[in-house]
């Protein structure tokens, strides 16, 4: 299965063999919403049989008081396997993970989940792509039987803030999912420390969404170059609480750019929580 799926794309394996057809899984979530505004809208309307998945609590560790580990912290795998039984994820059939539009939530799940090992993918732009092209929704709350799925960690390469500056250390590139004002130390107004990371690119990870899907391999491979970056180089992505980042790493990825990304998850909140790591700005 891709990691990105078009409406038709998942009709169509909706419509195949019952032991083949994915589990979906309902991510809504916009930042600082909180979950009843979240859950709200799913039970509004969502794909018929989709349950819904909360990121702050599901895909989401605990928030340290000192800022270790970031705003969103990577979740434990108990914590995600947990989440992933109730709602209905099993062993043996994949995961389509879908949001409202654009594709933030359904990337950190999507970029979870397969960390944890879990084959998963992404409905390009989500429900309201799904509902545009004449596709049944349905409303009200979906109770599936609890799924088996076991976690595996490692499917995905994980960095942290030693990773990350190691990353850079060795020649390789490291791209900011944020928007180009945040990562320029302008317009600051969720994390208390303005900037990015020395020797990082921007690469507004929203600037690859047009109409509410993402862009084509070459649209990516034009902005990648345009920021900075090449596509023979691996890459490295973080945003403000990784995110954005797991979004940015959803475009490269399902694009086919470059090598598959890693994905720094603590991202600008956990690099700011020690003041002796650098921080630039221009």
């Amino acid at each position: 299965m891709d990691v990105l799926l078009s409406p038709a794309d998942l009709q169509a394996l909706l419509s195949g063999p019952e032991a083949g057809r994915p589990t979906l899984v309902d991510v809504r979530w916009t930042l600082g919403a909180g979950p009843e505004v979240n859950r709200s809208a799913y039970l509004e309307a969502h794909l018929p049989g989709a349950t819904f998945l909360d990121l702050e609590t599901a895909l989401s560790g605990p928030v340290r008081d000192d800022g270790v580990g970031g705003r969103h912290p990577m979740p434990s795998l108990e914590a995600v396997e947990t989440a992933l039984r109730a709602a209905g994820v099993g062993q043996d059939r994949p995961v389509v993970f879908y949001d409202g539009s654009v594709g933030l939530g359904a990337a950190r799940a999507w970029w979870v989940a397969s960390y944890y090992g879990v084959e998963a993918a992404v409905l390009d732009g989500g429900l309201d792509a799904w509902s545009r092209a004449g596709l049944p929704v349905r409303g009200g709350e979906v109770s599936a039987e609890p799924g088996d799925v076991r976690l595996v960690p490692g499917g995905r390469e994980l960095l942290d803030a030693d990773g990350l500056a190691a990353h850079l250390a060795a020649g390789h590139q490291v791209l900011d999912a944020r928007p180009a004002d945040r990562f320029h130390g302008r317009h600051e107004t969720i994390d208390p420390v303005a900037g990015h990371v020395p020797g990082a690119l921007s690469l507004p990870a929203l600037s690859l969404v047009d109409d509410g899907r993402l862009v084509d391999s070459e649209t990516v491979v034009t902005r990648l170059t345009e920021a900075g970056g090449r596509t023979d180089t691996p890459a490295a992505v973080y945003c403000g609480s990784g995110v954005q980042a797991a979004h940015l790493a959803l475009a490269l990825e399902a694009r086919g750019v470059g090598p598959r990304p890693a994905v720094y998850v603590g991202s600008w909140s956990d690099w700011i929580s020690d003041p002796t790591r650098p921080v630039a700005a221009d």
